[in-house]
């Protein structure tokens, strides 16, 4: 449990906003450095083949205003490409909901090392925010993160383990940790100590099933 706990704490992670036209969204971003040049990095995150592997299986068309879908999950479309230093994607989940989008960049850090810096900006309903919080977006882009790091380093899991681990008591600590660390990104952020408890408990409970 110790060193899967580790993984959390190469994750930095900050909570704002920002002006999306006449409207107000907010952000989560994950910054996080690999062991792994910034081409291999960026073609881990842009491969569909190597997407699969870490991520979850994705189809569309992979060019700058094509769609994708990723299985079981979001589809949007690529808004952005610039090779091997940016990407970002609209990023919808489910009927009608407004905006997000999700922008990667890549910064190498020397020739075997990458900084990946990762910004999921979206308006939601304020009853759902004032309920989980950021981290119902910021626990998902954290386990998406740990899968990346364990392909980049060769201990990829298959998607029937990844499906087994996530019922297993070391997902579960893994989880509530990563939410633990969101709710203090929040509280950073200026939230309400009353509201960045109740959503960091919530969040937590979905995630777990507690």
């Amino acid at each position: 449990m110790g060193e899967i706990l580790d993984e959390i704490s190469r994750v930095h992670r900050e909570v704002g906003t920002r002006r999306v036209a006449s409207e107000e969204a907010g952000t989560v971003l994950l910054r996080r450095t690999f062991d792994a040049g910034a081409a291999d990095v960026w073609d881990a995150v842009t491969s569909p083949e190597r997407i699969a592997r870490w991520f979850l299986p994705v189809t569309g068309e992979f060019r700058v205003g094509g769609g994708y879908q990723l299985e079981g999950n979001a589809g949007g479309e690529i808004v952005e490409c610039v090779p091997p230093e940016r990407l970002r994607v609209s990023w919808s989940a489910g009927p009608d909901p407004g905006f997000s989008e999700v922008e990667v960049r890549l910064a190498p850090e020397g020739s075997h090392r990458t900084v990946l810096e990762l910004e999921h900006a979206s308006v939601v309903p304020e009853e759902f925010r004032s309920q989980f919080g950021p981290g119902a977006v910021g626990i998902g882009w954290d386990l998406a993160l740990l899968g990346l790091g364990w392909h980049l380093a060769g201990d990829g899991i298959s998607p029937e383990d990844a499906v087994e681990w996530q019922n297993s008591p070391e997902a579960r600590g893994f989880v509530a940790r990563s939410g633990e660390e969101w709710g203090r990104a929040f509280a950073a952020s200026g939230a309400d100590p009353e509201t960045v408890t109740a959503t960091t408990v919530a969040t937590i409970e979905f995630y777990t099933g507690a």
